[in-house]
């Protein structure tokens, strides 16, 4: 009789956690690995938010808090949603967890029964369609062609909407690719799902203070009110305020949804963080005039990064208009031979050989449902970056 479950059978480790692991053990045996794998900001918390998490400390803010949040984080969140997204909630349609990873897996675990089906946009984030396999749903990819930003259309939604569809899970802006839906976009995807009211629609706001440009950005509810008790808005401190070791994301939604999962975390990990939530309290009440120097910071790590690789020969980048990734084509590589004559057959054997052969570490699009292509991270240092497109390029001039 075996030990482990049947149900782990159906997930596996995350790949961008796997290539970040690789990546650091590899720095650790000395080699001289710039790793572009992780999905962090390489900026500090900002100080006035690390000076509310020592105040926290101090007074004793060290106990356990209700389960999914505090009346202050809950309210902090509640002005959040209705400044900036026009969104009202009230404390008891917010859950607070340890990470959005966490308010996602509660909310998958607690509405989806066997068979249920869950439509996810192709590339997608790697962690949304082995949750919904440990739930023992069914994950409906939903391919958002290069050819249209990466984005789907309404009429590819409709397709893939059946009698059994539970949940619409939409990110935007965007990890793997940086697309970003405009209110254009957005609507017309809202019109589809106004016509199904079995589906729910989880969307996943974590990047939505990193888009560029004139861009417009909107959240669904704010794009078609009709669908506001049906859907799930899930946000979390991490990207925008750089806390990513802070582990706290939030969502707002129904009542009964919001209920069920409370339920859940109560017997999984109970409270988030009681420091991390008084930091987070800060960071949403707190000044944001950091945020438009970080994104200045990303948009010209952006440009350097596309206008690099596609010096490459045989990748093929496009701009992103959100987040801090690029989601270039390596196709123009596949086929060809390193020069201790491997062939490159797929996007993990490319990205094995960057990182084999000039120690730059990236994550394959097999790994987001999107081949063959590759995720690289622009979240760090103008000097690494640089350094890593010469070698990126080296690399590439060295396939025959």
């Amino acid at each position: 009789m075996s030990l482990i479950a049947e149900r782990l059978k159906r997930i596996k480790p995350s790949p961008t956690i796997a290539v970040t692991d690789k990546a650091r053990k590899l720095k650790a045996a000395g080699r001289d690995i710039i790793g572009l794998g992780a999905g962090e900001p390489d900026f500090d918390t900002p100080q006035n938010i690390k000076d509310a998490a020592k105040r926290a400390i101090d007074r004793g803010d060290t106990k356990y808090t209700q389960v999914d949040g505090t009346a202050a984080l809950k309210q902090a969140i509640c002005a959040k949603f209705k400044r900036e997204n026009g969104l009202d909630y009230t404390p008891d349609q917010i859950s607070a967890g340890a990470g959005g990873k966490q308010v996602l897996f509660n909310a998958l675990l607690a509405t989806v029964n066997p068979g249920d089906e869950v439509i996810v946009p192709a590339p997608y984030w790697v962690s949304y369609t082995d949750i919904v396999e440990l739930a023992e749903g069914k994950p409906v990819a939903v391919v958002g062609p290069e050819n249209n930003g990466f984005k789907i259309r309404p009429e590819e939604l409709e397709a893939a909407i059946s009698p059994k569809t539970k949940w619409f899970i939409l990110n935007s802006p965007c990890n793997p690719t940086g697309a970003t839906y405009s209110p254009r976009e957005l609507k017309g995807l809202t019109d589809v799902l106004l016509r199904h009211p079995q589906v729910w629609v989880l969307t996943d706001d974590i990047y939505e203070h990193l888009f560029y440009g004139d861009f417009e950005l909107a959240s669904v509810c704010a794009v078609e009110p009709k669908l506001y008790p049906r859907t799930l808005t899930l946000n979390g401190v991490s990207k925008t305020y750089a806390m990513t070791g802070w582990r706290l994301g939030y969502g707002g939604g129904p009542k009964e949804l919001i209920g069920a999962m409370a339920a859940l975390q109560s017997q999984s990990t109970t409270n988030p963080s009681s420091i991390s939530q008084a930091a987070a309290v800060e960071a949403l009440n707190g000044t944001q005039d950091f945020v438009p120097r970080n994104l200045a910071t990303f948009k010209a790590r952006r440009d350097l990064v596309v206008t690099g690789l596609n010096r490459c020969p045989g990748l093929r980048c496009a701009v992103p208009e959100g987040a801090f990734y690029v989601y270039p084509s390596c196709a123009g590589a596949i086929g060809k031979k390193t020069p201790q004559g491997k062939a490159i057959k797929t996007d993990g054997e490319f990205v094995e050989y960057l990182l084999e052969a000039e120690g730059v570490a990236v994550v394959p699009g097999a790994a987001f449902g999107l081949s063959p292509y590759f995720r690289l991270s622009y979240a760090a240092s103008n000097e690494a970056l640089a350094e890593a497109l010469k070698r990126i390029e080296r690399a590439c001039a060295a396939l025959k």
